[in-house]
C-alpha cells in the first residue's frame, strides 16, 4: 500500500476508533496518528495471534480499527480522559 493509502486507512481508523470509544472525535491529526499506531499495533497483535499476515484495503482498515481501540482507551487512561461517554 501506498504512503497516501496508510494515511487514509490511518484516518479512517483513527475516526471510526475515537467515535466508538468517546462520541467525538480527536481532531485530524490526533486521529490520523493513533490511526497509524493502531494499524502498527492491531498488525502485530494480529501476526502474534496467527492472524492473516496480508489481506485487502478492508481487512487492513479493521485491523487498524482494532488498533486503533486499544490504543485510544490507552491514550485516555494515560492523560486521564473520560472514555465510553
Amino acid at each position: 500500500m501506498s504512503f497516501l493509502g496508510w494515511i487514509i486507512v490511518g484516518l479512517i481508523a483513527g475516526f471510526v476508533a475515537s467515535k466508538v470509544v468517546n462520541d467525538r472525535g480527536e481532531g485530524c491529526f490526533l486521529n490520523i496518528a493513533l490511526g497509524l499506531v493502531g494499524a502498527l499495533v492491531g498488525g502485530f497483535l494480529m501476526q502474534t495471534l496467527g492472524g492473516a499476515r496480508e489481506g485487502g484495503f478492508l481487512y487492513s482498515t479493521l485491523v487498524a480499527i482494532i488498533g486503533a481501540i486499544i490504543v485510544l482507551f490507552l491514550w485516555h487512561a494515560i492523560t486521564g480522559r473520560r472514555t465510553l461517554r
